[in-house]
């Protein structure tokens, strides 16, 4: 019998509601709501909690009716409800999870408090099914950048290396700031570094070669050589060659995140590599990635590009492989958790 759970997120800028369906490994997504205040936050450069929290509380009822239409459902049609509720933004978030409780209340549906890092995941079973056993998994986004262990998705995860400074999401938005680049400069500099020379200018590898630290990742040695280029270019009154260095500031990034990525599933055995987050997006680090996984028989599982940023599907698949699982709901007297930690898939 199928099953089918409402998801909402708003743990940073989108607020987003979603329904899907389960049926035996099988996944459908019915309908996939999202409203961004983004527009709001490029003109400060960066996302302003005040103003993302006051936009999701515009936002919520709207786009949860529109998900529950879309889907052609009403809320006594779904098993149950899970909303994003950490890692994130602490106000983003509450408004979030508070909507959800009222809606699970009025509703009398019960729902999961779940992690946003782990549903980035969940968001490849809206395209390729259930995440099999014993594959490996890798978030990158603006905030994290973590390569996971899933022995058995979602209820036994392990956190294999994350980065120890830096985001990669991070690392290109300071570098897009430098360089004169609306927020968030990630699809900008995609966009320019698919012009430049990946090789024309020197970037280091964070961490690369060391057996102590395998998978784990820092950007911040890469933000810093691309900024003093980028200043001592400046200072001499050079021409800066934008599409170069974005160029070589991606195949950086991207060369350390696929080679990791694909050396974490040599070392676990793993067939299948799982790869999520707004991120993923970026079409170097999915070139690399096919490329290396086809070089080493390994299965990518990278969803298209609507499913990498944050999204409602996402969270409602990491409701249902829960809910699958028999896993306990959350209590109604469930909080937020802005720093929760990346080996619970809910709490």
């Amino acid at each position: 019998m199928a099953i089918k759970v409402l998801g909402i997120e708003s743990s940073c800028d989108e607020t987003a509601a979603a329904v899907c369906k389960a049926e035996g490994r099988e996944r459908k997504i019915l309908s996939n709501a999202v409203a961004s205040s983004m527009d709001f936050h490029a003109r400060f450069g960066g996302v302003i909690p005040e103003i993302a929290s006051r936009a999701h509380l515009e936002a919520f009822v709207p786009v949860v009716k529109k998900a529950l239409s879309s889907s052609r459902l009403s809320l006594s049609d779904v098993d149950a409800l899970a909303v994003s509720a950490g890692p994130g933004l602490a106000g983003c978030l509450a408004v979030g999870t508070s909507g959800a409780k009222g809606v699970a209340l009025g509703a009398g549906k019960p729902f999961y408090a779940i992690n946003h890092v782990i549903a980035h995941l969940a968001a490849s079973e809206g395209e390729f099914g259930k995440i099999p056993d014993n594959s490996v998994g890798l978030v990158v986004s603006g905030g994290h950048t973590t390569l996971f262990r899933l022995e058995k998705f979602p209820s036994r995860i392990f956190v294999a290396g994350s980065t120890l400074d830096d985001a990669a999401g991070e690392c290109f938005d300071k570098i897009g700031r430098l360089l004169g680049l609306s927020y968030p400069a990630g699809a900008a500099i995609d966009s320019l570094a698919r012009k430049g020379d990946p090789f024309a200018i020197k970037v280091p590898q964070g961490l690369r070669g060391r057996k102590d630290r395998l998978f784990d990742f820092s950007f911040s040695g890469v933000k810093t050589s691309v900024a003093r280029t980028i200043e001592n270019m400046r200072e001499e009154n050079r021409p800066l060659p934008i599409e170069d260095i974005c160029a070589s500031l991606a195949e950086s990034v991207a060369e350390v995140l696929s080679r990791k990525a694909i050396e974490a599933c040599r070392h676990f055995g793993s067939k299948v590599l799982v790869v999520g987050g707004g991120f993923s997006a970026n079409s170097q680090l999915r070139s690399k990635l096919k490329a290396k996984a086809e070089e080493s028989g390994i299965e990518l599982r990278i969803p298209s590009l609507p499913l990498c940023t944050d999204n409602g599907a996402m969270v409602s698949l990491l409701g249902l492989d829960l809910l699958e699982e028999g896993v306990p709901f959350s209590p109604m007297q469930a909080s937020i958790d802005s720093s929760m930690p990346l080996n619970l898939a809910s709490f």
